[in-house]
C-alpha cells in the first residue's frame, strides 16, 4: 500500500513538473509574439491554455483523490496541500501568458516603439523564478525556494524600468505613442505578476519543507530558521 502511495506521489510530482514545463513555453511564446508581432503566434498561446486548464484540472483531482484515499498525515499531507496550490500559481501563470499574447494581438499590424529589452528581461527572470519554484518543490529545496522569494525586487525594478521609460520617454512627449505604449506597459505588469505568482510558490515550498510560514513575515527568511 506504501508503495502505491509513494508511486502516486512520484506521478503527481511529474505532473506538476509538466505543468510548469508548459507554464515557462507559454510566457516564451508569448513574449516572442510580442517582440515579432506575430499574431499567430499570440493566437496559438491563447489556444494551448486549454490544455493547462484540463492539466489542472486533473492535477487537483489527483491530489483529492490521494487525500481521501490514502489519509496522509504531516509531510505527506504538506506534499499534496503544496501541490494543489502550486497547481493553481501555475495555471495563473497561464492566464498570464494568454494576457501577454493579448497585447501582442492589440500591437498586430504595428510598428514597435523600440526593440524591446527590458520586457524579455522580465520575461527571462519570470521563467527562471517559475523554475526554480517547481525544482525546489521537487528537490524539497527550502534554498532555492529562499532564492525565488528573495529575487522579486529584482522583478520589481525592471517592470518600474519600463513603466518610467515608456510613460516619461513616450507618452508625456508624444501622446499619439500611447495605443502602442500601452500594451507593452500591461504586458510588463503581466510578467511581474508572474514573478509574484513564483514568489507565491516558493512560500508555500518553504511551509511544506519546514513548517515556517514566511508568506507576510519576510523577517523569516533571513531568521535563521530556514
Amino acid at each position: 500500500m506504501q508503495r502505491h502511495f509513494d508511486e502516486e506521489l512520484g506521478g503527481l510530482k511529474n505532473d506538476i513538473l509538466r505543468m510548469g514545463a508548459m507554464a515557462r513555453e507559454a510566457i516564451t511564446d508569448s513574449v516572442e509574439a510580442l517582440k515579432s508581432g506575430d499574431e499567430a503566434a499570440a493566437r496559438r498561446v491563447i489556444a494551448a491554455d486549454a490544455e493547462m486548464d484540463e492539466l489542472e484540472l486533473a492535477i487537483d483531482n489527483k491530489c483529492l483523490n490521494l487525500i481521501a484515499l490514502h489519509q496522509p498525515m504531516a509531510g505527506d499531507l504538506r506534499f499534496i496541500t503544496t501541490a494543489i496550490k502550486l497547481n493553481a500559481e501555475l495555471e495563473r501563470i497561464g492566464d498570464l501568458a494568454v494576457d501577454v499574447a493579448q497585447r501582442a494581438l492589440d500591437l498586430a499590424g504595428k510598428p514597435l516603439l523600440k526593440p524591446l529589452i527590458d520586457i524579455p528581461r522580465l520575461a527571462g527572470l519570470a521563467k527562471r523564478m517559475t523554475g526554480d519554484a517547481i525544482e525546489a518543490f521537487v528537490r524539497g529545496d527550502t534554498e532555492l525556494a529562499r532564492g525565488v522569494v528573495l529575487t522579486d525586487p529584482e522583478a520589481d525594478e525592471l517592470k518600474r524600468a519600463v513603466e518610467k521609460e515608456l510613460i516619461y520617454d513616450y507618452m508625456m512627449k508624444d501622446g499619439t505613442t500611447s495605443d502602442r505604449a500601452v500594451p507593452l506597459l500591461l504586458a510588463a505588469r503581466h510578467l511581474e505578476r508572474v514573478c509574484d505568482h513564483a514568489v507565491g510558490m516558493a512560500e508555500d515550498i518553504i511551509y511544506m519543507v519546514s513548517a515556517v510560514v514566511v508568506r507576510h513575515h519576510p523577517e523569516e527568511l533571513s531568521g535563521g530558521r530556514i
